[in-house]
């Protein structure tokens, strides 16, 4: 995952990924063409590393409109967040570092008809109070067709790795270098209690 925020913002106290307050200041909002331009330099100037360009960016809009979000306030564009939505080979390719990511093989995404296996965080950059879209993220990641999917990200700073701790990401064993999860809470095992028995002495 290529991270970065830039000025002011601050998540606030650590809280899960799904628990991060949706920000009446920041609009989240599916990208659009015109607006790929500016997030690829956005993303060339924020992020050593980042090498994808606005042909890129178009076609994964292309075969997923929901793929990228946008950050914005007032009309000013503030960042934004790209997501892989895997299918389940995918999700394999993923877990066995089998997977391009800097330009993924189509043919490992979700189709609109298919289930989202995993959401693999791609990228993150925003400047200012775009921070605050996180949690309009996290909320767009519960609509129905992507609920049941864990999120994965491999943060590619110490500020990304930070935000991944502080969201409840945990490092996951993988053949993908330093990939770390966020099991959803409905998608954990529940806890099992041992129970507690008080013998009272001369009892059975």
């Amino acid at each position: 995952m290529y991270y970065t925020m830039k000025e002011r913002g601050s998540l606030g106290p650590r809280r899960e990924f799904d628990e991060l307050p949706i920000s009446s200041d920041v609009q989240a909002e599916p990208a659009r063409y015109k607006q790929l331009a500016a997030l690829a330099d956005m993303a060339h100037r924020l992020v050593p590393g980042v090498g994808a360009s606005e042909f890129d960016l178009a076609r994964y809009l292309t075969f997923d409109p929901d793929c990228i979000l946008t950050f914005s306030r007032n009309g000013r564009l503030l960042g934004g967040m790209a997501f892989l939505f895997l299918n389940h080979r995918g999700h394999d390719a993923l877990l066995l570092d089998e997977i391009y990511l800097t330009k993924p093989d189509i043919g490992l995404l979700s189709r609109s008809d298919e289930d989202v296996s995993a959401i693999y965080i791609w990228a993150i950059a925003a400047v200012g109070r775009g921070i605050g879209g996180l949690g309009n993220a996290a909320a767009h990641l519960r609509k129905p067709r992507y609920k049941a999917a864990d999120c994965f990200a491999q943060p590619s700073s110490a500020a990304g790795r930070n935000i991944m701790f502080a969201t409840g990401f945990r490092q996951t064993p993988s053949f993908q270098p330093d990939l770390w999860c966020y099991t959803r809470p409905w998608n954990r095992a529940p806890r099992i209690e041992t129970p507690s028995y008080i013998v009272q002495r001369g009892a059975l």
